[in-house]
């Protein structure tokens, strides 16, 4: 028998998928620009292409007459890229007398939807119940019904006031805690919570919920944040492991793996050396410290899965287990995930490598909240 996929695995692999198909659509349907292509042909305003998760941390939240900067980061419940968001074309801030920098802006400031923004919220909003309704044909009602029905029995009890997506990574790529640079999450009174509220969340709010969930309690105890534990430590050894291998043996991006070896290497998990000739480039090793944290990651996020049978209940637990494995599998090319990862022709996607797994844990980055660094 194979080793059981560990349940944040399990959890991110379906959201990375869900976001990348989004991610897809949305790159069909809206006038957009991208560095390797260009702008579309369609007339009007083409912003940069983002994800998923600006929509759900900034877009979802600026009305038509915008919103105060002071109460957009507490409706999404965490922070945006909002020189980003500014620079890519999708809102405008305006300062308030007191702080004349837009890129700080004050509590007052006004965030405003741009043409270009507006165009996008059009196109972004009924997209999720475009992906539900896809998953459900994919995967079949009851499927999905029976993975709706585990993942809100966990949201339902998460004392936590989460966001609907996973937040930008902080420093050492912590979703939360000490060097995250997110607020600390607020308290969510369970016992006056309604079910009801999040019982119409797409599928996306729901991974990401719980997912974010497991990383608090994980991060809470461990040195190294999740997304660093369980892609790039995962994967390592003492004997090396060539740089230019990491994308394709954990899915997440050249750019998210070179912020990964950066952090990893200042903090003496792992030595960076050259790789002798005829090969090119670097190899990477783990340290003694490096090996450590790879058995206590490993073991803490078995703990913390053990922690939450007690917690959230076994039968929760194991009913989100074994809602999620049919659809993930082992979360390589052959998992039931990758039907839908298939770019449109002429899509950013199309012209990279197609992968060959998906991350472990989602690597959101600052660079527009692809979930796997891109």
């Amino acid at each position: 028998m194979g080793v059981a996929v560990s349940l944040p695995a399990l959890l991110s692999q379906a959201l990375a998928a869900y976001t990348i198909e989004f991610d897809n659509e949305s790159e069909h349907r809206l006038p957009h620009r991208t560095s390797r292509h260009g702008a579309t042909t369609a007339s009007g305003p083409r912003p940069w292409l983002v994800s998923l998760v600006m929509w759900c941390n900034c877009m979802k939240y600026i009305g038509p007459d915008g919103v105060q900067f002071r109460e957009l980061e507490p409706l999404a419940r965490t922070h945006t890229n909002l020189p980003g968001m500014q620079r890519w074309g999708y809102v405008t801030v305006t300062p308030d007398s007191t702080h004349g920098d837009p890129k700080r802006p004050g509590p007052d400031a006004m965030v405003r939807a741009t043409p270009a923004g507006r165009t996008a919220q059009e196109v972004w909003g009924p997209l999720f119940g475009v992906l539900d309704d896809r998953w459900r044909e994919r995967f079949g009602d009851d499927a999905i019904a029976a993975l709706r029905t585990s993942l809100s029995a966990i949201v339902d009890r998460v004392d936590l006031d989460l966001p609907d997506c996973l937040p930008i990574l902080g420093y050492g790529l912590f979703s939360a805690g000490r060097h995250s640079g997110d607020t600390t999450f607020r308290p969510r009174h369970v016992e006056t919570a309604t079910p009801d509220a999040d019982a119409n969340l797409p599928l996306s709010a729901l991974f990401s919920r719980v997912l974010l969930a497991f990383a608090v309690d994980f991060e809470r105890v461990s040195k190294l944040s999740l997304a660093l534990s369980a892609n790039v430590v995962r994967v390592l050894n003492a004997d090396g492991v060539r740089v230019r291998d990491l994308p394709s043996l954990t899915g997440i991006s050249k750019e998210a793996v070179a912020t990964s070896v950066a952090y990893l290497s200042k903090q003496g998990y792992v030595t960076v050396e050259a790789v002798p000739a005829p090969d090119r480039g670097q190899r990477l090793r783990l340290t003694a410290q490096g090996q450590h944290a790879q058995l206590d990651g490993g073991a803490l996020i078995n703990t913390v899965e053990d922690q939450w049978h007690t917690r959230f209940g076994t039968d929760a637990v194991r009913s989100l287990r074994s809602s999620l494995e049919p659809l993930v599998g082992d979360g390589t090319a052959d998992s039931p995930l990758f039907g839908g990862l298939t770019p449109y022709p002429g899509g950013w996607r199309s012209a990279v490598r197609t992968p060959t797994t998906l991350p472990h844990y989602p690597m959101v980055l600052h660079r527009g909240g692809y979930p796997d660094g891109s």
